[in-house]
């Protein structure tokens, strides 16, 4: 089975290590760190660590799939209710937060909280430090519609009702974790997305050293669309998405380009931004039946399985 590294964070990056581990047990997610709002927010401020809700959701998507790997996995999303101290934080990230201040390692604690969970993968974060987002943005103010302002903080910048143009890593020569390094260099396939574009996929590609990691290892680049535009890219087409993405890496070259049927369909410039990068336009249908903006499991994991020929 191929060795596949995974990038992206929170949903995204969720759906796309459920419909990976069903084609291979070689997986390994790499999670940005950038996260400051809600659970995550506040233990990053309280404990000056890396934000662990990102890296929860996708060592819970790893948990073994039987009765103790899905019991685990809703232990570890369960979140304290009520107005206490504890109120919001999810188990996972207070689990993860008190291993990471025993031990002293972040990726230690990660690996152990992998044994435990009896994942079927590992999960690392894509910097050794935690990040801030910062965007530059058009339309903040309605009366000044034109103007350009920045806005700092992923929470904000998911949450902007203005118009996303670029945005930056704080700070923005990081140190990147090496076991994430190490990964890259010794995969196979590397995955971008789905995900917020803004915070959870282009961020991964402003780390310079994971940046050059990406473009120079002999794996091959899969970037996997998202179902429809929404949040920090409300109104932006499935082209507009590769397009940006070359804005912010643009010495990326990718091998396939996998898009919702939904999404590419009346198109006309998607398969020019993916031939310009070097990549094959996949399409298929990836959709859930219910109508809503969620990759079917299986169905993303046949599309993966048939770009990736096993």
């Amino acid at each position: 089975m191929p060795a596949v590294v995974a990038f992206g964070g929170g949903h995204g990056l969720s759906a796309s290590l459920s419909a990976l581990r069903r084609i291979t047990d070689r997986l390994t997610a790499i999670v940005t760190v950038a996260d400051d709002g809600g659970s995550s927010g506040r233990l990053r401020r309280e404990l000056h660590c890396l934000p662990p809700g990102d890296l929860r959701m996708a060592l819970a998507a790893l948990c073994g799939d039987d009765e103790s790997g899905r019991t685990w996995a809703d232990v570890l999303q369960y979140r304290f209710p009520g107005n206490g101290d504890l109120a919001g934080h999810a188990i996972g990230n207070l689990l993860i937060a008190g291993l990471w201040e025993r031990l002293g390692d972040p990726v230690a604690g990660l690996d152990m909280v992998a044994r435990l969970l009896g994942a079927e993968g590992r999960v690392l974060p894509m910097a050794a430090v935690p990040l801030e987002i910062e965007a530059e943005v058009i339309g903040l103010d309605p009366l000044s519609p034109d103007e350009i302002s920045h806005i700092r903080g992923q929470a904000q910048v998911a949450k902007t009702t203005a118009e996303v143009r670029a945005v930056n890593l704080v700070p923005g020569d990081p140190p990147a974790c090496p076991e994430s390094l190490q990964a890259v260099h010794e995969a196979d396939w590397i995955v971008l997305g789905p995900g917020s574009w803004f915070t959870s996929v282009i961020p991964h590609l402003l780390v310079p050293e994971l940046a050059e990691a990406i473009h120079g290892t002999s794996a091959r680049r899969l970037l996997s669309l998202n179902l429809e535009p929404a949040g920090e890219t409300a109104g932006f087409s499935a082209a507009r998405h590769v397009e940006l993405l070359a804005e912010h890496a643009p010495h990326l070259r990718l091998d396939a380009v996998l898009a919702d049927q939904r999404f590419a369909a009346d198109d006309p410039h998607l398969a020019a931004w993916v031939r310009s990068l070097g990549a094959e336009l996949v399409v298929a249908d990836l959709a859930v039946r219910d109508g809503s903006a969620r990759h079917d499991q299986l169905r993303l994991a046949s599309a993966y399985a048939e770009i990736m020929d096993i």
